[in-house]
């Protein structure tokens, strides 16, 4: 069987797996797939799908999305972005609102960069410059505001704006 274009993934596997002292077949039993299969794909000779790699970065206790990246899945623009964005829903210190002007902020600094994200419902590019070089919706970096985006924080702002409220 010829090996797979999948990268250095079933090189990573390996490492990860030796790193986390477990045995093919126990990582195998923690994933929930079969020990072959593993072993296929640790070689090079089979590619997961994003279920599998994602049932085996939770047993090695690893990010799945390194997993995607070495497998080709998704890109390391992707990753990273993905990466920023769980680190901000997973913080126990802000609460949900908060969480997501934070994450609008977030976008809105990608627009005014070139980048479109992917979450805000524009059929963005996955974190790329679109085609046309435009950033916000009128095509002008930084005029899709992050706040601008949340009606309370609309309101708020009307009324900071206007004396007589």
């Amino acid at each position: 069987m010829a090996s797979l274009n999948v990268g250095n993934l079933g090189e990573y596997l390996r490492e990860q797996r030796r790193a986390a002292q477990l045995s093919l077949r126990q990582l195998a039993d923690a994933a929930g797939v079969s020990n072959p299969y593993l072993s296929q794909i640790e070689r090079g000779l089979r590619k997961p799908s994003a279920d599998v790699l994602q049932q085996v970065a939770k047993a090695l206790r690893i990010s799945a999305e390194t997993l995607y990246v070495r497998a080709g899945i998704l890109d390391e623009r992707e990753r990273e972005e993905l990466e920023t964005r769980a680190v901000i829903l997973a913080d126990p210190s802000i609460n949900e609102r908060q969480k997501n002007v934070l994450l609008q902020i977030y976008d809105s600094f990608r627009r005014e960069n070139g980048f479109v994200p992917e979450t805000d419902g524009t059929g963005g590019t996955g974190g790329r410059p679109p085609a046309d070089g435009r950033s916000g919706a009128d095509g002008r970096p930084g005029t899709d505001d992050a706040v601008g985006a949340d009606p309370t924080l609309k309101a708020d702002a009307r009324k900071d704006d206007n004396p007589h409220s």
